[in-house]
C-alpha cells in the first residue's frame, strides 16, 4: 500500500513538471536566452545553508531547477540555428489527466532516434528561420512516453495553455497551443519533428526534490545538523579479526571515517583530497558495514547488556505479534521474497577468482548497500577496485559479495557484473549459449522479472545517481539500508536526493568540495548557488566532516602549495612518497617537482563565435618543452605518463591539432591532452598546465575558480609545470597570486621570452642543472649525521658505514658532473 501511495505521489510530481515545461514557448525561450534577465525578477532565491521548512526548501530549488531545464533546452542555440526537422505523422490521439497523448509515426535515424522522456518539438510548419520567411505559429513541446513499435511513439503534450509555477491552477490561454491541439486531434496529420534533449535525469531529480517530505531524515537535510547525536548504545561493532585488518590497512584518518560510519551517524561526510585513498576508504567502509552488528545483540554466545523498557499491555503485544507474523492474517512473506541474511549461502561469487562469502551463522541481519556516483567512469572505478581486491568478512578473509552494476555504458572491465550480462547469463542457464537465447527471443516481462531477481540477490548495487531513480528499483522486495555516494561534491543537491528518495537509514557522502563542482548549464541558476552540492552545504553549515589527511600520490613539493592553500595545511605525506616520486629529470631546475614559466609576451585570443580562449604563444613554448623532455627522457613519450592540461576547450583542441601535425596520427599515444574537467580523478607522472589567459586589462574568467586550479595542479605525481602570464594571474585572483609568489620564494619561477627555443638551448639547460655543490653539501650533511649516529651506537670511526657510500643506485659509478 505504501509503495502504491508513493508511486501515486511521484506521478503527481511528474505531472506538475510536465505541465510547466510542455507549456513553454520554444522560440520565446531562444529569444530570452539572448537577453540578460535579472534572476530576482524571475522569482529566484539564493541557495542557503539551512531551511526553515519543506516549503522554503522546495520554493528555493524548484525555480532554479526549471531555469536549468530552460538552459538544457536552449544549449547556447539561437533562432538562426533552428533546423527544419524531419517529417512525421500523428496517427491517433487520446486524452488523459488533462494531457493529450498522440501517437507519432516517425522514421528515426541515428541523429533523430527517440527514447523515453526525450523532449521534442512538434510543428505544423517547417521550422526554418531565414530572411523573408515567417516564423512558425503552430508548434509545441512533447515528451516521448514510450515506443509502441519500431517507428511509432506515444507522446505526451499539454495544450490547455501556459501555466505558472506559483499557481498551477492558473492557466493562461495560448493561441499557439489551442491551434496545435486541433492539429494533433486530426488523425493522419503530418507534423515536423525536432529532437531537443533528454529530460530523464532532471525529471528524476525533480521528483526526488518533491519527495523530501517523505524522507525519514528530512529535518536533518533542512537544518544540516544532527539534532540527537547517536549514543554509544546505538553504535555498531565489527569482529576483532576484521577490526585488526582494517587498522593495519588504513591510516588514522581513514579509520576515523570508517568508525564514524559505525557510530550510526545518519549522514557521514568524508572529504578525500587528491591522492588520499578515497576509494580504499570506501572499500573499508563496505567491509565494516556489511559485517557489523548492533553492540547490544548476542555475539558468540555472550550476551551484552540490553536496556529493557516497561512490559507491553496485552493489546500492544497483539499488535506487535501481528506485525512480526503477518502471515497470521495473510500469506507468509517467506513464500514471496528471497532470503536476506545469507545463512544458507545465498551470496555466491560474482564471476571472479575470489572465494564466495562464508557467512557467520551468528549474523542475523545483513544490510543492503547502494553505491552511487555522478558519472559512469567514477562508478566503474569503484566496481573495478572491488572486483580486483574484494572486501573482508568477519574472519578477515577476502571474498567478493554478490554485486551488480546497473545502468548504461558500463566499462568493459566490469562487464561481468553488469545487469544486462547477468540477465543474459540467467536466461542462458547452464546448457545454452547467450546467443541462442537472443535468437529464440525473450519478452520484456521475462527480462524485468530477472532484473528484479538480480537486484534482490545483490548485497551491493552500483548505479549512477540518475539511474538510481529508474523504475527497475521499484520492483525490489527490500530497499537499501545504506547509500554511499562517491564524488558527492560533483553533484547538485537535487541529484543527490535521487538515491535517498526510497528512504535509507544511513548516507555516506564522499568527495572533495575544493575540487571540481557539479556542471550547471544555466548561468543564472549557478549565480544563485544551484551548483552547490549537498556535501558543501552541510560543510558550510558546520556539519562534522571526516577528512582524509595522508596523501600517497604527489611529490612533497607538489603537495605543499595545495595543502596550505586549500586544506589548512592539513595534508601530510605517506611513507616514502618523496622517494617514490623522485625522477631523473629533477636534475634540472626547470623540470623540478613544481615550476612556473612566466610567458611575459604571450597573447590571449578568442576564436570567432566562441566563448573559449586560446594562447598560441603558450602552445609554441609547451611544444618545445615537450620535445626537450622526451628527447632527454624517452620514457616520458607515453600518454600514460605525460599530460597537457588546460581549462579552455579551444586551447585543448589547438594543442591536439599541433601535436597531430608534429607527430602524426599516433600523437594521442604520446601525450594525454585534455581539459581540467576531463582530468578529474586521474594522475600522470608529469603534467604541463597551460593557463591561457594573458592580458593587461581583462580578468581571468573561470580560471579564477580555485577548485579548477586545485584539480589542475594535483594531477602530477612527480612534476607539475605551470605555463602562464604571471602578471595577469597575480592581478586576476588571490589564489593564483599566492601560487606565483610561492614559485618566486621557492626559486622555481622562470621568466621566458621569445625566441622560446633559446630557453632550451644547451648552454641554458647546462645553467639549470642541479649544481655539484648542492649535491656535495647534501652528502656532507649525510656523512655528519652518520658520524653522530656512529658515536651514539659506539662506533666512533664510522668505518663500516662509509663502505656503502660509493654507489647507492648500483649504476657502477660515483658522482658525475651533475
Amino acid at each position: 500500500m505504501a509503495v502504491e501511495k508513493s508511486r501515486a505521489q511521484d506521478e503527481l510530481h511528474f505531472n506538475r513538471f510536465r505541465k510547466i515545461v510542455l507549456s513553454w514557448d520554444y522560440l520565446r525561450l531562444l529569444s530570452e536566452s539572448q537577453k540578460k534577465i535579472d534572476g530576482a525578477a524571475l522569482g529566484l532565491k539564493e541557495v542557503k545553508d539551512t531551511y526553515k521548512d519543506i516549503d522554503d526548501y522546495i520554493g528555493t530549488f524548484e525555480p532554479l531547477m526549471l531555469e536549468e531545464v530552460k538552459a538544457q533546452i536552449v544549449q547556447e542555440k539561437d533562432v538562426e540555428e533552428v533546423t527544419e526537422g524531419q517529417f512525421g505523422v500523428i496517427t491517433r490521439c487520446s486524452e488523459t489527466d488533462g494531457f493529450h497523448k498522440p501517437v507519432l509515426a516517425y522514421e528515426t535515424n541515428e541523429d533523430q532516434s527517440l527514447s523515453d522522456n526525450d523532449l521534442i518539438l512538434l510543428s505544423k510548419e517547417k521550422l526554418m528561420v531565414q530572411e523573408g520567411v515567417t516564423l512558425p505559429t503552430t508548434y509545441a513541446f512533447a515528451l516521448v512516453e514510450n515506443r509502441v513499435r519500431k517507428d511509432e511513439f506515444v507522446l505526451r503534450m499539454f495544450l490547455a495553455g501556459e501555466v505558472e509555477i506559483s499557481n498551477m491552477d492558473k492557466i493562461k490561454p495560448s493561441v499557439r497551443l489551442s491551434t496545435m491541439r486541433t492539429v494533433v486531434n486530426q488523425s493522419e496529420k503530418g507534423v515536423w519533428v525536432i529532437k531537443i534533449c533528454s529530460l530523464s535525469t532532471i525529471l528524476r531529480e525533480y521528483v526526488a526534490l518533491w519527495s523530501i517530505g517523505s524522507l525519514p531524515f528530512k529535518d536533518l537535510i533542512l537544518s544540516a545538523a544532527e539534532r540527537d547525536a547517536n549514543s554509544e548504545v546505538s553504535a555498531w561493532k565489527i569482529p576483532l579479526p576484521l577490526t585488526e585488518f582494517l587498522e593495519n590497512s588504513h591510516n588514522a584518518s581513514q579509520m576515523e571515517a570508517i568508525n564514524a560510519g559505525l557510530s550510526r551517524r545518519t549522514f557521514v561526510l568524508i572529504q578525500g583530497p587528491p591522492g588520499t585513498g578515497k576509494t580504499q576508504t570506501i572499500l573499508g567502509v563496505l567491509s565494516a558495514i556489511l559485517h557489523a552488528a548492533p553492540a547490544r545483540v548476542q555475539s558468540k554466545g555472550a550476551s551484552r547488556d540490553v536496556k529493557r523498557g516497561p512490559e507491553f499491555s496485552i493489546q500492544e503485544k497483539y499488535n506487535h505479534w501481528i506485525q512480526a507474523s503477518p502471515w497470521l492474517t495473510g500469506t507468509n512473506p517467506r513464500d514471496d521474497i528471497m532470503p536476506i541474511d545469507g545463512d544458507d549461502g545465498f551470496f555466491p561469487t560474482s564471476g571472479n577468482d575470489l572465494k564466495p562469502e562464508v557467512v557467520n551463522s551468528n549474523r542475523k541481519y545483513r544490510v543492503r548497500v547502494l553505491v552511487c556516483a555522478p558519472s559512469n567512469s567514477a562508478l566503474d572505478e569503484i566496481v573495478l577496485r572491488l572486483l580486483n581486491t574484494g572486501i573482508r568478512d568477519e574472519n578477515d578473509r577476502a571474498y567478493n559479495p554478490k554485486i551488480v552494476r546497473i545502468g548504461l555504458r558500463p566499462h568493459h572491465s566490469v562487464q561481468a557484473v553488469s545487469m544486462d550480462y547477468l540477465v543474459d547469463q540467467k536466461l542462458a542457464g547452464m546448457n545454452h549459449s547467450v546467443s541462442d537465447i537472443r535468437k529464440q527471443g525473450v519478452t520484456g516481462q521475462d527480462r524485468d522479472g530477472i532484473r528484479a531477481s538480480v537486484l534482490n540477490e545483490a548485497a551491493i548495487v552500483f548505479s549512477t545517481l540518475s539511474f538510481s531513480g529508474s523504475p527497475v528499483f521499484s520492483k525490489m522486495n527490500r530497499m537499501f539500508d545504506v547509500v554511499i555516494i562517491d564524488e558527492a561534491a560533483q553533484a547538485v543537491e537535487p541529484a543527490t536526493l535521487v538515491p535517498l528518495a526510497s528512504g535509507c537509514k544511513q548516507v555516506f557522502l564522499v568527495g572533495d568540495p575544493v575540487q571540481l563542482p557539479a556542471t550547471v548549464i544555466s548561468r543564472t541558476a549557478e549565480r544563485f548557488g544551484y551548483g552547490m552540492s549537498l556535501f558543501k552545504r552541510f560543510q558550510r553549515a558546520g556539519y562534522p566532516v571526516q577528512m582524509l589527511k595522508t596523501q600517497y600520490r604527489m611529490h612533497p613539493e607538489i603537495r605543499s602549495f595545495p595543502s596550505r592553500e586549500f586544506y589548512n595545511d592539513a595534508l601530510e605525506d605517506g611513507p616514502d612518497v618523496k622517494d617514490q616520486t623522485e625522477r631523473s629529470w629533477h636534475e634540472y631546475h626547470c623540470f623540478a617537482p613544481f615550476c612556473f614559466f612566466d610567458i611575459g609576451d604571450g597573447i590571449e585570443s578568442q576564436p570567432s563565435g566562441s566563448g573559449s580562449w586560446v594562447n598560441v604563444d603558450e602552445i609554441d613554448f609547451v611544444l618545445l618543452m615537450y620535445h626537450k623532455l622526451v628527447t632527454r627522457y624517452p620514457e616520458l613519450r607515453s600518454s600514460s605518463r605525460m599530460a597537457i592540461i588546460s581549462p579552455y576547450r579551444h586551447q585543448v583542441k589547438l594543442f591536439r591539432k599541433r601535436f597531430h601535425d608534429s607527430f602524426g596520427t599516433d600523437s594521442d599515444k604520446l601525450v594525454d591532452i585534455n581539459t581540467v574537467d576531463g582530468f578529474q580523478g586521474r594522475e600522470k607522472d608529469v603534467a604541463i598546465f597551460s593557463c591561457v589567459r594573458a592580458s593587461s586589462d581583462k580578468g581571468i574568467g573561470f580560471l579564477a575558480d580555485f577548485r579548477r586550479m586545485n584539480v589542475g595542479i594535483t594531477r602530477a605525481r612527480s612534476s607539475i609545470l605551470v605555463v602562464g602570464s604571471a602578471s595577469t594571474l597575480k592581478r586576476g585572483d588571490k589564489h593564483w597570486r599566492n601560487l606565483v609568489e610561492n614559485a618566486e620564494k621557492q626559486n622555481c619561477l622562470f621568466k621566458v621570452s621569445k625566441p622560446y627555443a633559446s630557453f632550451f638551448s644547451d648552454n641554458n639547460m647546462k645553467s639549470m642543472e642541479v649544481k655539484v655543490k648542492s649535491v656535495i653539501e647534501s652528502l656532507e650533511d649525510h656523512l655528519e649525521e652518520m658520524e653522530i649516529d656512529a658515536i651514539i651506537h659506539g662506533n666512533p670511526s664510522g668505518e663500516a658505514e662509509q663502505g656503502n657510500m660509493d654507489d647507492d643506485d648500483g649504476d657502477g659509478g660515483g658522482y658525475d658532473e651533475d
